[in-house]
């Protein structure tokens, strides 16, 4: 009966998903970042789930008809009729035996075949969130949001500006790497999870007040682009063992700077999102590769670049100034 009652409440669920996605039509369930096969991707796992519940229904309703009927075995292994699929009784009342027994057989057969479709499908899918979720949620940030980790070399490179004399002297200071990302092989393994975990519930861009302003940011694409770089890249490396440059990668080809850009750092979408991923961290570190290795920043940033590289300051002043402007303004 506890099953029955969880089958009548996830078809109920469904039903209601199928309608504020196709009937209300929900903002963020029509935005063009859903365009093609991820609304359709959704509407078909809410359409199976109803199947697959209502086999199950079925499958009670004509094995309890069978056993009221004395049939075959049926009646051996009597369970009483159900709390919900009793009330199926009446629409297949008009079956005989042989009919039952076929709708008995082929429901549940339907049910677990289904099901085991149901789990292989999940990989190719947006519902893999349902096996992601968890742990996702347990390897969540716990730092403030919007913390920036610290670059060391980046680090290590301001000392030894402010402390030469720190410099090591045998040769061991590495040259500093890449800096930020360009493509989903700079990223972290959390945020691949991140990518994988993503619902596409798009309650993210709903949040965003670049994207309900009107900008072309949408922290939903962001994870939706990185999930279909990280599969086209996988491929590759099914493909030549290893991966070979294609001439792409995840920023420009498939994140733009004008997306990148318009994001305040607002922390909304990390704030928003049910299973704890932050596209802010991809957005900030796409931004970091576009600034540091690519010089690529507005003009506005890069005096202010500027003057803290050689102030010290976002201001235009030297460190040497910086009593005689306190004393101007007093």
């Amino acid at each position: 009966n506890a099953f029955e009652i969880l089958a009548v409440l996830v078809i109920a669920a469904c039903a209601i998903f199928l309608v504020r996605r196709n009937v209300i039509k929900l903002r963020r369930f029509i935005s063009k970042d859903l365009d093609g096969w991820p609304r359709s991707d959704a509407n078909y796992i809410l359409i199976t789930e109803i199947i697959l519940m209502s086999l199950f229904l079925l499958l009670n309703a004509s094995d309890t008809l069978l056993q009221s009927r004395g049939a075959e075995h049926y009646a051996a292994h009597s369970t009483g009729n159900f709390i919900i699929s009793q009330y199926l009784h009446p629409i297949i009342n008009g079956f005989g035996d042989n009919g039952l027994m076929t709708l008995e057989r082929g429901s549940w057969w339907l049910h677990i075949v289904g099901i085991f479709a149901f789990l292989n499908y999940l990989p190719y899918s947006k519902h893999l969130h349902i096996i992601l979720a968890f742990p996702n949620a347990y390897y969540a940030n716990l730092k403030p949001m919007g913390e920036m980790e610290n670059m060391e070399s980046i680090q290590k490179e301001v000392l030894y500006a402010m402390q030469p004399e720190l410099i090591p002297t045998d040769g061991s200071a590495e040259a500093p790497k890449k800096f930020g990302a360009k493509d989903i092989m700079d990223l972290s393994w959390k945020n691949l999870l991140d990518a994988y975990t993503c619902t596409e519930c798009g309650r993210c861009s709903a949040a965003c007040p670049a994207n309900t302003t009107g900008k072309l940011l949408s922290p939903r694409k962001i994870m939706m682009d990185t999930r279909d770089r990280m599969e086209v890249v996988g491929k590759n490396v099914k493909q030549n063992g290893e991966f070979k440059d294609d001439g792409r990668s995840l920023l420009h080809d498939y994140i733009n700077v004008e997306e990148l850009r318009a994001c305040t750092t607002c922390n909304a979408c990390v704030q928003e999102c049910p299973v704890s991923i932050s596209p802010l961290d991809i957005i900030l570190q796409l931004r970091r590769y576009l600034v540091m290795e690519e010089s690529n920043a507005p003009q506005e940033w890069n005096a202010m670049f500027s003057n803290v590289e050689n102030n010290f300051a976002p201001w235009k002043f030297s460190p040497d100034e910086r009593d005689k402007w306190v004393q101007e303004l007093s």
